[in-house]
């Protein structure tokens, strides 16, 4: 049976159905997670997330599945052969961005309980539950993508800007912006208000 999805999504690639089916909008917590999904979008500026996500594979192996503390001790050596590396975006900013980014984000663990706790105050805690009708609706960018924007860079964050932020905040389900057409829009708002009964009970 045919399902509803989002208009963004190409119908042509099983990769990017299966994406936006089991993956994008759904609640992440997991720190190292969190952690690659920031890269990755990161990685993603200026380019098309189709190019990202059929490099995903290529980049957990090249950045140690994204284990924070083996990229933020990456030293020249590593990052030459990341640049000579087909298989990821070859950009050396964006390389340095990377163990940077990595680096900030131990700093934040060894200051907060988590790397998850840490971002997801920036929509207190909850999945924020948008009703947008068409693609057209949806934003780029919004004050709370501004805020953690700016608190990312503040903590030595880079590639972070506003509507990087908005990107990976949609991806890891802080904000579901499934148009209500979407098969996935219903299942995660009943999601949320699941969990949100459980905590009150």
């Amino acid at each position: 049976m045919d399902r509803q999805r989002c208009a963004w999504v190409d119908l042509n690639s099983q990769l990017y159905m299966e994406y936006h089916d089991h993956e994008w909008g759904i609640p992440v917590y997991d720190d190292q997670q969190l952690f690659e999904m920031l890269i990755l979008e990161g990685a993603q500026a200026g380019l098309s997330w189709a190019t990202i996500l059929n490099k995903r594979e290529n980049y957990r192996k090249a950045f140690d599945l994204f284990d924070v503390e083996k990229i933020a001790r990456y030293d020249q050596r590593k990052i030459d052969r990341l640049l000579n590396n087909p298989g990821i975006v070859r950009n050396r900013l964006k390389i340095h961005a990377a163990i940077g980014n990595a680096q900030a984000c131990l700093d934040i663990v060894q200051r907060h309980t988590s790397f998850s706790d840490y971002l997801w105050q920036f929509v207190d805690g909850v999945p924020i539950i948008n009703q947008w009708e068409s693609l057209e609706q949806v934003p780029a960018r919004t004050a709370g993508s501004d805020v953690m924007g700016k608190t990312l860079k503040k903590a030595g964050f880079k590639f972070v800007g506003s509507t990087i932020c908005y990107a990976f905040m949609q991806a890891v389900g802080m904000v579901n912006d499934h148009t209500v057409d979407c098969f996935r829009y219903q299942e995660l708002a009943e999601k949320r208000s699941f969990s949100e009964r459980t905590k009150q009970g």
